[in-house]
């Protein structure tokens, strides 16, 4: 056994700090819009009030909440659409963790907090696309 231990890769290490966040009463045109001025995928839809919970709205769920379900954007509101509540990891927790509950739980993204407030967002991408974890 080697006297070295393997350092822990944490979720604040590979997290995304960028946060993009909407207000549920947007319009998914507004969601939309926000999406491909941002290039992002997904948007994390703000709390209401301190102790509700946080929710994304994703392109996907753009797809089947407006695309498919044959409506207009600017005729439904994030809230219709969004996933909520969400899973969140903590910071400090160690990625293979954080790997193996997305995997588990079917989702390609999560919210990153410390002490109650989202500090940026983890992605599956981010977790094996964006990092040199092979190459450590």
């Amino acid at each position: 056994m080697s006297s070295e231990r393997q350092q822990i890769i944490r979720g604040r290490d590979v997290m995304s700090k960028r946060i993009v966040a909407i207000d549920g009463m947007a319009t998914v045109r507004e969601a939309a819009a926000m999406m491909k001025a941002e290039n992002i995928q997904s948007l994390l839809v703000n709390k209401r009030h301190a102790d509700d919970a946080w929710g994304l709205v994703t392109i996907q769920d753009i797809v089947s909440g407006v695309l498919i379900a044959n409506k207009r954007a600017e005729d439904v509101n994030v809230y219709e659409i969004m996933t909520k509540p969400i899973f969140s990891v903590q910071a400090d927790m160690d990625i293979r963790y954080i790997a193996r509950l997305l995997h588990r739980v079917n989702l390609r993204r999560a919210p990153v907090e410390e002490n109650g407030q989202v500090i940026g967002m983890i992605t599956l991408s981010s977790l094996v696309l964006e990092n040199d974890l092979f190459l450590r």
